[in-house]
């Protein structure tokens, strides 16, 4: 699992020891948004969008994202959300709506989590999420096709106090196979590129670290949201041991 804080860390980061760092600040943001803010978990307003993409129609379809994302929509509500908006097998249209509705929703929110399960792709250091009726035929396509995560990023930005945007995206991606490319120079990466986010209090988790390939696993979860789902809102567990 890889994460990647906002602004807002960049001085501790400067310091040192970036792996108890990146314990310490997962070990934040995940309390925050499942146990709230001291004194204030009555008031706050907390929303989640969550989308789970199995059925491909141009690729063979995946197992695990239906089943991630229904557990994990469920999670959210029984953290005490305010609002879940539970998606699956969007196509691009449906997605783009999905994704300027939780704009709204989250306009006037202290906590927004957007969490995706699916094919994802990176073309020249730009992260795509993937719709189920994507074809990707050519690499020209991906901003007509797909959502981007800059996309995703903007529709929480108007967020008050904190944004996180989980991404189990990071399979063996179908599509690289088949896409023509219509620039030679043009990047088409393994995995999703790695981000820094430029708006402050902003974490980006990823299931595997850039450039590499998650599992999808063998069983009705992915490795990672299974790890997810085991540890994160696991009552008393130090969510630093849970996130190391």
């Amino acid at each position: 699992m890889v994460l990647l804080a906002g602004a807002t860390t960049s001085d501790i980061l400067a310091k040192g020891d970036l792996g108890g760092i990146m314990r310490w600040v997962a070990a934040t943001i995940l309390a925050l948004v499942f146990y709230g803010f001291a004194g204030q978990a009555l008031a706050e307003k907390r929303v989640a969008l969550v989308i789970g993409n199995s059925s491909y129609r141009n690729v063979p379809s995946l197992p695990n994202p239906r089943n991630d994302a229904a557990e994990i929509a469920s999670l959210f509500r029984s953290a005490g959300f305010s609002a879940v908006d539970a998606r699956r097998d969007l196509g691009i249209s449906d997605m783009r709506r999905a994704i300027s509705d939780f704009a709204e929703m989250a306009s006037d929110a202290d906590v927004a989590v957007v969490y995706f399960a699916g094919h994802g792709i990176e073309v020249d250091g730009a992260n795509y999420v993937i719709p189920v009726d994507a074809k990707l035929s050519r690499d020209f396509d991906i901003e007509d096709e797909a959502i981007s995560l800059d996309r995703i990023l903007k529709s929480i930005e108007p967020t008050r106090r904190l944004r996180l945007v989980i991404l189990d995206a990071c399979r063996d991606n179908p599509f690289l196979k088949t896409m023509k490319r219509t620039i030679a120079s043009r990047s088409i990466g393994r995995g999703l590129a790695k981000v820094e986010p430029a708006i402050s209090d902003t974490l980006i988790a990823f299931a595997a670290k850039a450039g590499s390939v998650a599992l999808d696993g063998d069983t009705k979860n992915s490795p990672f949201t299974a790890a997810l789902l085991h540890n994160i809102a696991a009552p008393g567990l130090d969510l630093r041991i849970a996130f190391g």
